[in-house]
């Protein structure tokens, strides 16, 4: 995230998206860098493969508008989510590295979006003949038999490169203007699909996704059929999925799952004497709802729901397209008194229901009946659903793969703490979808209360009422914290003088017999006179089953050298494991949330308390036998701008580039005593593989300096936050871009970005970098660097 900018200015990096093939053909003839910074996917679990997913696609603006000096829309419902596309009109759309880390964090696959709309049939032409050379060619004599057009693997293999250098999982395919070759091109554009996918799948893995959006049909006309069906089946077997048209009739759904059953095993590859490459299933089919209405039954926005239920992804078995999901901020924005606030308000409705029954939901009338569409019936959807309730709650990739952070932020914010101190603020705003992390999948709308320990006796008690909210006044590590707020009633029972509740905040998948360790940074906004508030940290299971046995968590509370962190903010740790012994699955849904134990004389009046939760991290526990690494920084390089405009095509107007490298180091270890060479003894404890201990960072908090007049420079504790790594456009690591314009404010505790307020001038500069490691540490100063300008 940069500290200098203007949002009306603001322009997307060169080469964020390509206009045309011959573009993405220049793209291909130059050395573009590898965007190193982008996070590898881990795929999640599936779940329930006889239910329906979501795939939301977000058309926002025309894309490539989330100004990093602004407020701006991000999605925070990973957790249903299983497929997210990156959309917008350009020939071919790359999703910006924010957003493919933002995804990947969550373990959701984010896909690019190919698109050919009206002008484009040259193009449609292009991507399957190929790039013609400019040299005089042609065949040694003519052919004596008819073939169909000739077929080029080139644009699948600059395609998927593409993906592969950027970090993103594959593409939706929108061809949306007629093919003029007919029957012949249909057929021959449906292989080159397979070319695709195949050079997907080789370069990213499997789980790379090539999906066709219902548009043309085989003959090559533009005729959206709403719906799987005969026109389009040839597509849908060549690709990944289908992404049907959103303006179906409430009887489609089942039509849909109807001859998709209908299809022989040979086709959709169930046949064991002719596998099918791309095995189909009806999740596969994804139904699209538009969020905007404009045809899509229901009406849209807060009458969604209704055509999600006849999609039924949890009964029939169809997937869900949510196309245009930002309806929410671009519909309100306009509006009197709307702000960030008012917005999550809205969406969370939207998402996850209301957080208290006095809320209202006003649901749209329903469109007029389209022909041949009867009425719906009675009690199929009279009564607003939110839409997470139609699909299944995921976790975030198991911590053994990718460790788990947040920092409770939605990607945007109007001021940045580093551990608990303020060091920016800008009024309107700023967004970083790098940033993003977690809101705590399981408090919204509401935190789920429930009493907590064996010795707790409710009886005569009523749970206490619990709300959730993001706060981006106080935080410890980033932007923003969750406030969880807590109000215990009055009671004349005995019991209430100790209460003791659980309150779950994240889903997470756990691996049987990994040790993991978690930590938590948390701090009490209340100090309530005669009151005692304790909070610890804790892990659950899921509930058993009669098939699958499933223990308790073993947990140990780890000790800390700094549990009192300062700025009254305070640190939780543990150690957990699940045990060797169990029945079932690998990988277990499980919970991390907090036990809040509330000890008080007084208990006839109501009781009223809040927290933030700054920041929850998970993450493997290495083996005791393993000596400890120290992370540091080992060195910082700064290069002016004109020397860097090859290496770093994205990089702005700017002083110059700083990057940085990432080391370790281990503590004194005697040499054991060998007396000959067959003793089986190591010299050393051997280091697991480095996938599992060597240091990664999140982010780097970049500052800087200028020198006094003595040519000494002053205290670091002086130096002013200028930015972070890891920005939504960049996709270099450990790499920050040094903006023109850049001043250091004389405030000690709060640098104000404003037009015209900061410059640098010619004197000496020195920057230093502040690593953030993937376990939520920010490094102590003696393991930064710094390097002068």
């Amino acid at each position: 995230m940069p500290i200098l900018g203007d949002s009306k200015k603001f322009s997307p990096p060169k080469q964020s998206y390509f206009e045309s093939l011959e573009e993405l053909d220049e793209w291909a003839g130059t050395s573009s860098p590898v965007f190193d910074n982008t996070l590898q996917l881990y795929p999640r679990a599936n779940g329930n493969e006889q239910r329906g997913r979501l795939l939301v696609c977000h058309d926002y603006k025309g894309g490539y508008t989330e100004s990093p000096f602004s407020l701006s829309y991000t999605f925070n419902f990973w957790s249903s989510c299983e497929t997210f596309v990156y959309f917008s009109h350009h020939r071919v759309t790359i999703p910006p590295p924010g957003w493919i880390n933002a995804s990947h964090r969550q373990g959701v696959k984010i896909l690019g979006t190919l698109i050919f709309e009206g002008g484009g049939e040259q193009d449609c032409l292009r991507l399957l003949v190929g790039k013609l050379p400019k040299s005089r060619t042609g065949p040694v004599s003519q052919p004596t038999t008819l073939t169909s057009l000739p077929l080029s693997p080139h644009y699948a293999r600059i395609l998927a490169d593409l993906a592969k250098k950027r970090g993103f999982d594959g593409y939706l395919l929108n061809f949306e203007c007629p093919l003029v070759g007919g029957f012949e091109q249909t057929r021959a554009l449906a292989a080159w699909i397979t070319i695709l996918q195949a050079e997907l799948k080789y370069k990213i893995g499997d789980h790379a996704e090539a999906m066709w959006y219902d548009s043309v049909i085989i003959n090559g006309k533009l005729a959206w059929q709403d719906r799987l069906n005969s026109l389009n089946l040839p597509f849908f077997l060549s690709s990944s999925s289908l992404f049907s048209n959103y303006t179906w009739r409430n009887n489609y759904p089942s039509l849909t799952a109807q001859y998709f059953l209908s299809l022989d095993s040979t086709l959709t590859g169930d046949a064991h004497t002719y596998p099918h490459i791309h095995r189909k299933k009806l999740h596969d089919i994804y139904m699209g709802v538009d969020v905007w209405g404009r045809g899509s039954h229901g009406n849209g926005g807060f009458g969604s729901f209704k055509a999600i239920s006849h999609i039924a992804p949890s009964s029939l078995g169809l997937s869900v397209a949510l196309f245009g999901q930002a309806w929410t901020w671009e519909s309100e924005q306009d509006k009197p008194g709307w702000n960030w606030d008012s917005w999550w308000t809205y969406e969370r409705k939207l998402w996850a229901g209301k957080a208290d029954p006095v809320e209202e939901i006003t649901v749209p009338a329903m469109p007029p009946l389209k022909n041949g569409e009867s009425p719906c019936e009675v009690g199929v959807h009279d009564v607003f659903t939110p839409i997470m309730s139609y699909f299944q709650r995921t976790p975030p990739p198991d911590p053994v793969l990718l460790p788990f952070h947040t920092t409770f932020s939605p990607g945007v914010g109007r001021r940045w703490f580093v551990k608990g101190r303020e060091v920016f603020h800008r009024p309107e705003g700023w967004t970083d979808i790098d940033k993003q992390t977690s809101l705590g999948d399981m408090v919204w709308p509401k935190p789920i209360v429930s009493w907590e320990g064996e010795i707790m006796d409710p009886e005569g008690l009523d749970l206490p009422n619990a709300k959730s909210q993001i706060c981006m006044d106080n935080a410890w590590n980033g932007g923003s914290s969750l406030r969880l707020s807590l109000v215990a009633f009055g009671t004349e029972s005995e019991n209430a003088a100790f209460r003791c509740i659980w309150i779950p905040v994240q889903s997470l998948a756990t691996s049987v017999g990994r040790m993991y360790e978690a930590s938590a940074v948390y701090k009490l906004e209340t100090d309530v006179a005669g009151v005692d508030i304790d909070v610890a940290l804790s892990i659950k299971g899921s509930e058993s089953s009669p098939t699958t046995r499933y223990p308790k968590f073993d947990i140990e509370s780890l000790p800390s050298e700094d549990m009192d962190l300062g700025r009254g903010w305070s640190l939780l740790k543990i150690r957990f494991n699940l045990g060797n012994s169990i029945i079932g699955d690998i990988n277990r849904l499980s919970s991390m949330g907090l036990v809040i134990t509330i000890v008080s004389e007084e208990t006839t009046q109501p009781l009223a308390f809040s927290l933030l939760l700054g920041q929850l991290n998970v993450y493997p526990s290495i083996p005791s036998s393993i000596p400890p690494h120290v992370t540091s920084l080992l060195w910082a390089y700064f290069s002016p701008s004109e020397l860097e405009t090859t290496s770093f095509p994205n990089v702005p107007a700017s002083l110059g580039v700083l990057t940085w490298e990432i080391s370790t180091s281990f503590p004194s270890h005697a040499l054991p005593r060998i007396t000959s060479p067959d003793d089986p003894l190591a010299a050393w404890p051997a280091q697991p593989s480095a996938e599992a201990w060597f240091p990664k960072l999140l982010y780097a908090n970049v500052y800087a300096l200028e020198y006094q007049t003595d040519g000494t420079p002053s205290k670091v504790e002086d130096a002013i936050w200028i930015g972070t790594s890891g920005c939504g456009y960049e996709g270099m690591r450990n790499t920050f871009i040094v903006q023109s314009g850049i001043a250091l404010s004389s405030t000690p505790d709060t640098a104000t970005a404003g037009e015209g307020v900061l410059r640098i001038g010619n004197g000496k500069m020195r920057f230093y970098v502040q690593g953030v490691t993937e376990t939520g540490n920010v490094l102590d100063w003696t393991r930064c660097v710094y390097v002068d300008m």
